[in-house]
């Protein structure tokens, strides 16, 4: 599969128990349901077991029989064919669509490009150089998948002075 067929589900973690059982780190839990497939390189295998939470989820794949077995995968990635992923909600998109769009206040001025969305506590931040911008409607204002383009309120983000645009790390004024 390319690259953009796939997503990003989770890192196989630590093992869990005897079973072949293990941690998932980073999970993405709409992405790992039981019964469902995920790709380790080129090796689909199916969920068997899926226990814990969405947060720490546990999970045995088919094929995987004993921890010896969870250890050998430990740090690969699980992903997931685009096709078997659910329907997202309006206003919520996949990491992997916003990695690369351009980031542009409402005014157009460009501030880079995404290179990484990360989960906080309170929201989900686009990494944009050494700008992060939390994933709320008062900052978001549109987002063009098409055009590879996000417009961001830098007022918002405390960017905007004056009517121009403050570099994204400018000192404070006081």
């Amino acid at each position: 599969m390319a690259p953009a067929d796939v997503l990003n589900a989770g890192r196989i973690g630590r093992p869990h128990g005897l079973d072949g059982s293990f941690h998932v780190t980073r999970p993405r839990p709409a992405l790992l349901p039981l019964g469902g497939r995920v790709q380790i390189d080129a090796t689909a295998r199916e969920i068997v077991r899926r226990s814990g939470t969405d947060e720490r989820p546990i999970l045995r794949l088919h094929g995987v029989e004993d921890r010896e077995g969870a250890e050998a995968l430990r740090g690969s990635d699980l992903m997931v064919d685009r096709a078997a992923a659910p329907e997202l909600d309006e206003g919520e998109y996949w990491a992997e669509d916003l990695k690369g769009c351009r980031v542009v206040t409402a005014e157009d001025h460009e501030l880079g490009v995404v290179q990484d969305m990360r989960a906080l506590p309170s929201c989900e931040v686009l990494e944009v150089g050494d700008l992060l911008v939390p994933m709320v409607g008062d900052a978001v204002l549109a987002v063009d998948l098409a055009a590879r383009r996000i417009v961001v309120d830098g007022a918002f983000l405390g960017l905007e002075t004056a009517g121009k645009p403050a570099a994204p790390d400018a000192p404070a004024q006081g």
